[in-house]
């Protein structure tokens, strides 16, 4: 992975400048990469038909004008749906595309972005699809070149979940491919700032951040990145910046780069 310039943490756009435009679309994608966000972020399920698309919840009800679980739609009856139907039109009369978005498109339009523009994908968990969600995606990864880099500095992709299990699947298959811990909470076997076996990037929520920095330096003397999700604030910027954060995700990536003077 490349670092963003010195001092300075990487501003990666949470399922796309989802402030702007509706999150998960293609529109959102798009715009994240114009607004010169380091990384983009996003979330894959996958259907009842095998394909990993791009949606947060469980069920499409909140973002989208239908209604069901992802894994019980097929890809079909996804693509029949407005996932921008539920955002303020008002805000962004110039949205493309609103339609389902697949992560093998998405990694289309990465390929295609004129620069280096790196990836963060989280599994979602549960699933009914237990397993076939981290295959499927290094499957996809490996058609695209991206699953195998030389050590996991090099990579433009990490892979995140709030799974210790669906991480260790993925180091199982390809040790060199960086993975994320998110958490959510500071438990007790994570206290002294040891992460899952193979793990090195930790991913704590902002408010963890908050009331707990000196979790964040035990997390940095053992050595571990720390990638902080969601970081919308500018206080929240500015203390990620002063603790040496190495990346931040968030909604508002054009904002976050010009706070951090980028």
């Amino acid at each position: 992975m490349t670092s963003a310039p010195q001092n300075l943490p990487q501003v990666i756009a949470h399922r796309g400048a989802s402030e702007d435009a509706p999150e998960h679309t293609l529109t959102a994608y798009k715009k994240a990469i114009e607004d010169g966000a380091d990384a983009l972020e996003c979330d894959v399920r996958l259907t009842a038909d095998g394909h990993l698309v791009c949606v947060h919840d469980r069920r499409v009800n909140r973002t989208s004008n239908g209604r069901g679980a992802v894994s019980a739609l097929e890809l079909a009856d996804l693509a029949a749906l407005d996932f921008g139907s539920w955002k303020n039109r008002e805000d962004g009369p110039d949205w493309e595309d609103t339609s389902v978005l697949t992560l093998e498109r998405l990694l289309e339009l990465v390929a295609d972005a004129g620069r280096r523009v790196e990836l963060a994908i989280e599994t979602k968990h549960p699933t009914r699809w237990a397993g076939q969600v981290e295959e499927r995606l290094l499957h996809l990864l490996k058609r695209f070149g991206l699953d195998a880099p030389a050590t996991p500095a090099e990579s433009p992709v990490r892979i995140m979940s709030f799974s210790a299990r669906s991480l260790h699947r993925v180091r199982a298959a390809t040790p060199t491919l960086p993975v994320v811990y998110l958490m959510q909470f500071v438990t007790p076997r994570l206290r002294d700032g040891r992460l899952p076996e193979g793990v090195s990037i930790a991913g704590p929520g902002m408010r963890i951040v908050r009331n707990h920095p000196a979790f964040i330096e035990r997390l940095q003397r053992a050595g571990h990145q720390v990638h902080v999700w969601t970081v919308d604030d500018p206080a929240d910027v500015e203390l990620c910046a002063q603790l040496g954060i190495d990346a931040v995700i968030t909604n508002r990536p054009r904002e976050v780069l010009r706070q951090l003077g980028r």
